[in-house]
């Protein structure tokens, strides 16, 4: 989906079509979940801090995040894919994988199936949709970013190595900001660069994600679309607008976050043996501590029995901190076929909620 937080409340609200708008909020520790495209004219991105993204563009509109709405409607677009083929992977609440090897209807290729499902997606949500279609999962993903927004990428067999050797380094799905900044250190530029490099020289540098960047520079992509991903984990997290250092108000807050992660764990039907407490602290140092007990657990009060040994062990935090996070893991079934990253947002209370969500 192009935009797509951005683009349903430009929907829902006409009279913020064609301005710049991010979902959001103002505060100081604000992040932009998602940039209207008329937003990402003036610099603006998503993850960006919501005071970067206003001084950029000073007239920016802030609109409160509506993930029922959001959530409703990607349910919607996945419907349309299963129109087509069962085998669809999704990756977030706006994007998924599709294999039309085999598929439900009379179109004669990917691209007419492409092609018809951004009509129905327009037709139903008043959205627009890209699709990068290819021979794989890799040049497939890296393909549906070519020819944003309404539009569709098609990398044939033909042109997988020159596409790949073309690719700056920073497009490759897979390679953050950091990692192809330290790839750059090294000369790899782009796909051919990285094709350079042997597989060992690749694993002393990367460890074993070099593995997957040499795959990757030579169009290697064996992974197989999976209707039913299971998530490792689940969990919640808390950024508060303030500090906090007083370890009853670290622990307050942590049964609070327990609580929410309770709610999802119930809902997925999911239990597991591995808790663990996430502290980013004043200066964004992130530190985390971990049990695992003999039996899956799933009850409220079992997870805080792990967490008030963590919490204690050796002593609570002895610096301000600025998040504070809850995860199960070690899972024996989840119901979750979703990805999740985490995305902050103001809420009245104080603080703002770093929700498990999928995001655009």
């Amino acid at each position: 989906m192009d935009a797509f937080f951005a683009a349903v409340e430009q929907r829902d609200n006409p009279a913020w079509r064609g301005k710049p708008l991010v979902v959001g909020s103002r505060g100081r520790r604000g992040v932009v979940a998602a940039a209207s495209y008329e937003a990402r004219k003036y610099g603006v991105r998503s993850a960006m801090p919501s005071v970067t993204a206003q001084r950029k563009c000073p007239h920016l509109i802030f609109a409160k995040a509506r993930f029922d709405v959001y959530k409703a409607v990607s349910q919607q677009i996945r419907a349309i894919f299963h129109e087509y083929t069962d085998l669809v992977e999704p990756l977030s609440l706006d994007e998924a994988f599709l294999d039309v090897t085999e598929h439900k209807s009379d179109l004669s290729s990917a691209t007419l199936i492409a092609l018809a499902i951004q009509e129905k997606i327009k037709a139903s949500t008043q959205l627009t949709a890209s699709a990068g279609i290819s021979v794989n999962k890799f040049i497939a993903k890296v393909a549906t970013d070519m020819n944003k927004p309404n539009g569709i990428t098609v990398i044939r067999p033909r042109r997988v190595e020159r596409f790949i050797e073309e690719l700056p380094i920073e497009k490759f799905f897979g390679v953050g900001k950091v990692t192809a900044e330290k790839m750059k250190k090294f000369g790899i530029h782009n796909g051919l660069d990285l094709k350079a490099w042997s597989k060992l020289d690749l694993i002393k540098l990367f460890g074993k994600q070099g593995r997957y960047y040499y795959q990757i520079a030579r169009g290697i992509d064996h992974r197989e679309v999976k209707p039913h991903r299971q998530r490792k984990s689940i969990g919640a997290e808390r950024t508060f607008t303030d500090d906090i250092s007083e370890p009853k108000e670290m622990w307050a807050e942590i049964v609070r976050i327990t609580g929410i992660l309770a709610g999802r764990i119930s809902r997925t039907g999911s239990r597991g043996k591995t808790v663990t407490l996430k502290i980013k602290t004043h200066d964004f140092r992130a530190k985390s501590r971990s049990k695992t007990v003999d039996r899956f657990i799933d009850k409220e009060t079992d997870v805080l029995d792990v967490l008030k040994q963590l919490f204690n062990d050796p002593h609570p935090p002895q610096e301000a901190v600025r998040l504070l996070g809850v995860y199960l893991s070690n899972l024996e079934n989840s119901g979750l076929s979703k990805s999740a990253v985490q995305l902050e947002f103001p809420f009245e209370t104080g603080y703002l909620e770093e929700e498990v969500v999928e995001s655009d």
